[in-house]
């Protein structure tokens, strides 16, 4: 019983990280469907460790390349599908800060896409510039 509570404590403790926070003034918006994007991918990448560990908690000697092996095949997995799925989802391409964004929250679950956005609300160069179209001039015909 006292696994249970701790279990759902540990949830409900994540899913409070995870909730929208004000932002009145930002000129960065993130768009709500991607932090459901890694939520899922994350739970999908959790899943899977456990498959390839025959659903243990403890790690099973003998199957797979290693416990290690296992957790970084799951990582790179969900990194590589994540922006993959945010695309998807919000119908057109990624900002380079979503992707990376969603990458994070692979690499460390819950925090991961919080420090790489505080990361990149600290550095502002980081942002690729919009660029202009170039409007020509007609030259007069001599």
């Amino acid at each position: 019983m006292k696994r249970i509570f701790a279990v759902a404590a540990a949830l409900l403790a994540a899913a409070t990280l995870t909730a929208q926070t004000a932002q009145a003034g930002s000129r960065h918006h993130f768009d709500n469907r991607l932090k459901v994007v890694a939520l899922g991918t994350g739970a999908a990448a959790t899943a899977g460790y456990f498959a390839i560990n025959k659903w243990h908690w403890k790690w099973q000697d003998g199957i797979f390349p290693g416990q290690w092996g296992a957790i970084a095949a799951t990582t790179i997995g969900c990194a590589a599908v994540s922006p993959m799925i945010g695309t998807v989802v919000v119908h057109r391409p990624l900002t380079q800060r979503e992707g990376h964004v969603l990458i994070g929250s692979c690499i460390v679950p819950i925090i991961g896409g919080y420090l790489v956005n505080a990361a990149y609300d600290a550095h502002p160069e980081w942002e690729p510039q919009p660029v202009r179209a170039k409007h020509w001039k007609k030259r007069k015909k001599k």
